[in-house]
């Protein structure tokens, strides 16, 4: 039976008398939905090996990408010392360290936009395996430099060559992950199981957590452990040093990852620029996906200004503001980043029982009331209270990186996917993200309010909640423009059987349903909708007329 539905190349009727897909519209009067029938060898089943390596590939990157930025944001104050002149104020060396920090992120839109399109036209894990190979030999390279001064195994320094060289290693470094974490949303939400992709996805944020908790446990052992002329003449070049070895068991593990099967499955036709090269890829990517970019985009903001003002400048603020000694500083934030990589996974799970959007809510109201009191706990300088006030800030964190991995690639379709999601994240990184430390470090010094930093908050929860209003909701729905994801033979057959929810006024993909009972899932009160035929190639109402044909993939 099942075998037979799933052959057929047409939809079923959503008013059935087995009792699936219908819900109460205005008034009680029963309301099919519209559902969508699959042939059984389009469904794709995930192969547990392929996923196990797909999330350790994915996630070691990652984990590259945040140890070298922890690195330097925790070494932030010795970075501007060794490549900025002693006689300096400590806030102009202060703010030239992450004036250099903020110019690696405006080379990641360029990045976005080289490698991004490169991936949806030679495929995801080949430009994996540059991203990964051009981060290690930044971050090597950045604990190769000499200084302004003399310090070092250089001898004498070369004055403000010193910083044009960190610049250029951060440059490279920025060019690369201008494809990296885009690259790996984009592979590992095509492997994942469509009722599971939030919680698989989740170990991306582990990676990333993990990567900047063990640079910030390496710069705090070495900070108090080593005086502060051992940590000036070589002790900061230890961390960057190891990115080396790192990288190489990195690019192991990114050598046994397997192409994507939603990539697989494009034909060459399908592919975007297929036919008109650059100029058709552009307007593919950019200009017919701009609704969805300009919601990825704010999206993005909201994530990477909570983001990057927790990773980038709290510890920072909470030695210059709160007066605690860089080492404490370093352990509380430290600590407020594991308890983030305990809980992250158990919030990704979550958003696929109850959707990404109510996660996101929670992050975007807590931005708005509770910023301000954060940073007033903050400034209280008694360490358990700052500690609060950091754990505030970390669960706004929370509820974006949490879901930010399975909801941004859900918004494009799979032939330019990793194009238009590089371009949006990284213009938003670029512009509002990796600039939150210079921004806010220069606010406080301009208007003398140590309470800037919140106010900064404020604006991204604002600028969140507008987004998620229009962000569809896409637990346990496939991706938009493929064919749905399940983890066993068995579920593959049930939706092949049944089809996917799906609701002819949106673009999302349809929800997947892989047993009886779950036709209730998330979503679904978006789904509801006139009796309908949805095909492989097309749209087919009661009365026999056709549809808007074929979807794109």
């Amino acid at each position: 039976m099942a075998e037979r539905d799933a052959g057929r190349d047409t939809g079923r009727d959503a008013g059935q008398d087995d009792g699936r897909g219908t819900g109460r519209g205005d008034g009680g009067s029963a309301v099919a939905v519209h559902r969508r029938t699959w042939r059984l060898e389009d469904v794709t089943v995930a192969d547990p090996e392929a996923m196990r390596r797909s999330v350790t590939g994915t996630a070691v990157g990652n984990f590259m990408e945040w140890y070298d930025f922890g690195v330097y944001a925790y070494l932030a104050t010795v970075i501007a010392q060794v490549f900025f002149p002693s006689g300096a104020s400590g806030t102009a060396s202060l703010i030239g360290t992450f004036g250099i920090l903020a110019a690696s992120f405006l080379v990641r839109p360029l990045g976005g936009f080289v490698l991004g399109p490169l991936g949806d036209r030679i495929g995801r894990r080949r430009v994996l395996m540059v991203t990964i190979t051009l981060m290690a030999c930044a971050t090597t390279a950045t604990g190769l430099l000499p200084g302004y001064d003399s310090w070092g195994p250089w001898g004498s320094g070369i004055g403000f060559w010193a910083a044009i060289l960190l610049l250029v290693t951060r440059m490279v470094q920025g060019f690369s992950t201008g494809g990296e974490y885009v690259g790996a949303m984009t592979y590992i939400d095509e492997h994942a199981p469509d009722r599971r992709r939030g919680f698989l996805a989740g170990f991306l944020p582990v990676g990333t957590l993990s990567g900047y908790i063990c640079g910030a446990a390496l710069v705090t052992g070495l900070t108090a452990g080593l005086s502060q002329d051992a940590m000036l003449a070589w002790g900061w070049r230890i961390p960057f040093l190891l990115g080396g070895p790192l990288g190489l068991v990195a690019l192991y593990m990114r050598l046994r990852l397997q192409e994507t099967p939603a990539f697989e499955k494009l034909t060459e036709e399908e592919k975007a620029g297929s036919e008109g090269g650059g100029a058709q890829q552009f307007r593919q990517t950019v200009v017919e996906q701009w609704p969805r970019l300009l919601v990825c985009m704010g999206l993005v903001l909201t994530f990477n200004v909570t983001n990057y003002m927790l990773s980038g400048y709290l510890p920072t603020y909470l030695e210059s503001i709160a007066s605690l000694s860089s080492t404490v500083a370093l352990v509380i934030v430290t600590a407020v980043m594991l308890v983030l990589a305990a809980a992250v996974l158990f919030v990704a799970r979550l958003s696929d029982a109850v959707g990404r959007k109510p996660v996101m809510w929670t992050g975007c109201g807590l931005l708005v009331v509770a910023s301000i009191p954060a940073f007033a706990l903050m400034r209280s300088g008694e360490h358990l209270v700052v500690f609060l006030g950091v754990l505030i800030v970390g669960i706004m964190l929370l509820c974006f990186n949490s879901t930010e991995p399975s909801t941004l690639p859900a918004l494009f379709p799979t032939n330019v996917r990793y194009g238009a999601l590089a371009v949006a994240f990284n213009i938003s990184v670029s512009a509002f993200g990796g600039t939150t430390p210079l921004i806010s470090e220069g606010l406080v010094s301009w208007t003398g309010n140590e309470m800037m930093p919140a106010y900064v908050l404020i604006v991204a929860g604002i600028v969140g909640i507008v987004c998620v209003f229009f962000t569809p909701e896409t637990a346990r729905r496939r991706l938009p423009g493929g064919s749905p994801t399940v983890a066993t033979d068995d579920e593959a057959r049930y939706v092949a059987e049944t089809g996917t929810i799906e609701d002819p006024g949106e673009s999302a993909g349809g929800i997947t349903e892989t047993e009886a009972g779950t036709e209730n899932a998330v979503g679904t009160e978006n789904t509801v909708g006139r009796v309908g035929r949805v095909g492989r190639e097309g749209t087919e109402g009661p009365d026999g007329t056709e549809g808007t044909g074929r979807e794109q993939r």
